[in-house]
């Protein structure tokens, strides 16, 4: 019985023909994008000279620059985006990492990282994100601008570590607070857009 049961029942779904599922989710990479480009700016500040890195700057890493991203990027992945999961997720680890690099010191847990540990941290970051700036080319010119300056920025946090220069780090910290402002034009683009249905903030995107 339970056989002839189960038969109808598939019958019958078959009777209703194709399932037109839809992704009934919301777009996350505003959140991940605001997440990164007001952390960015706000420690960029710093890095230009406007005021000493403190609690504000590291809450800001840890919460929004951090978690934020981590959680649009898994958002991302249920939205089968490959390059919104891998940004998001990598760039959240980043600010945690950097986060825990200047206060596991202060805890006595390890030592604070050589200066040549640091220059190799920020060079790697550049690598990546040198990267993922090439899969930019296939999406819009916002996000090209987002990628191109954090790929300059990276570089740059490199060389002043690398020279110990003033003039260098305060030109790093400026072109930092550009790239922050960036990314939160990027998302605020994506959130206007889609409440107004109309393009109020253009994205400029790639034609294929």
């Amino acid at each position: 019985m339970a056989t002839e049961k189960g038969g109808e029942r598939a019958k019958d779904i078959m009777r209703l023909g194709p399932v037109d599922l839809k992704d009934a989710t919301s777009n996350p990479a505003p959140l991940g994008l605001m997440g990164f480009g007001m952390t960015t700016v706000l420690l960029n500040m710093h890095n230009a000279g406007w005021f000493a890195l403190g609690s504000m700057i590291l809450a800001m890493g840890i919460f929004y620059g951090g978690i934020a991203q981590i959680i649009a990027g898994i958002m991302e992945w249920k939205k089968g985006n490959t390059f919104g999961t891998t940004a998001f997720t990598s760039y959240g680890l980043f600010w945690l990492t950097l986060v825990f690099l200047l206060l596991m010191p202060q805890f006595g847990w390890w030592e604070g990282p050589e200066n040549n540990a640091m220059i190799a941290y920020f060079f790697m970051w550049g690598l990546f994100t040198l990267y993922m700036f090439i899969g930019t080319l296939r999406l819009n010119r916002a996000l090209q601008v987002v990628f191109f300056t954090l790929t300059i920025l990276f570089f740059l946090l490199a060389i002043r570590d690398y020279t110990g220069s003033a003039t260098i780090a305060m030109i790093t910290g400026y072109e930092g607070i550009f790239c922050g402002f960036t990314a939160i034009y990027a998302a605020c683009a994506q959130v206007l857009n889609e409440v107004y249905g109309r393009t109020v903030l253009p994205l400029g995107p790639v034609k294929r």
